[in-house]
């Protein structure tokens, strides 16, 4: 394959008010929907506009509503099929998942100080661990990049945690630097774009080119609350 472009999606109502998605099937807000259809419009400028006729694309998203509408705004235009997977949903977070986190710390204070400096209260109830999501996102995206041909740009649509732990399972972080905190959540309809390069026993290795990138109007400081648009959810 020719790269691997891992794109969040946009924003949705629980983004908006700091709560914890998880899981649940939340769609994109007003915001949300204006955001991935500048996101797609660069997307397709960047790396499809212009390409060369033999070059293909393959397009995965999580089969939750809000990656697969901001899969949709890309691939839609461009007749390509949105292949869905639910291994690529975002980390579980159990029963803490539509809670904002002060409702959270009022309500089980111990533990969310402790998920808080990362010593893990939020698994007590029932989220997925950081590793769990990692493992489950190595896998998937394996799995696609092996079904992608020598030609092929594969462009992923998921979720902020897991893309950053998924990335960092595929990039061998955790091995190679076992005091690294982890990547960032990278912003909605924001992307990460990773080149290969193939090893002589039929591996690749990642080379990391861009993380959380946006469209150039993403700079311009209201990208979370555009001026001008109307929320209408």
């Amino acid at each position: 394959m020719r790269s691997l472009t891992v794109v969040r999606h946009g924003q949705t109502s629980y983004n908006a008010g700091h709560r914890m998605q998880g899981q649940v099937d939340i769609p994109l807000n007003s915001v949300g929907r204006w955001q991935v259809e500048r996101t797609a419009e660069e997307l397709r400028a960047e790396y499809v506009d212009g390409a060369p006729q033999d070059r293909h694309l393959l397009v995965v998203s999580s089969d939750l509503g809000r990656a697969a509408a901001t899969a949709h705004a890309f691939a839609d235009p461009l007749g390509q099929t949105v292949h869905l997977d639910p291994g690529l949903r975002e980390r579980g977070f159990g029963e803490w998942e539509g809670a904002s986190a002060e409702e959270v710390r009022q309500r089980w204070p111990e533990d969310y100080e402790s998920w808080s400096r990362g010593a893990g209260g939020e698994l007590r109830h029932g989220a997925e661990t950081k590793p769990q999501v990692g493992k489950r996102g190595l896998e998937t995206l394996n799995r696609w990049i092996h079904r992608a041909g020598p030609d092929t740009d594969l462009m992923v649509f998921s979720h902020g945690s897991f893309i950053a732990e998924a990335l960092q399972a595929l990039l061998g972080m955790a091995d190679a630097y076992p005091e690294y905190l982890g990547l960032v959540t990278m912003r909605n309809a924001h992307w990460a774009r990773l080149m290969p390069r193939d090893l002589p026993d039929g591996g690749l290795r990642w080379s990391m080119i861009d993380y959380n990138r946006g469209p150039a109007i993403a700079m311009r400081g209201d990208w979370d609350n555009p001026r001008g648009l109307v929320q209408t959810d």
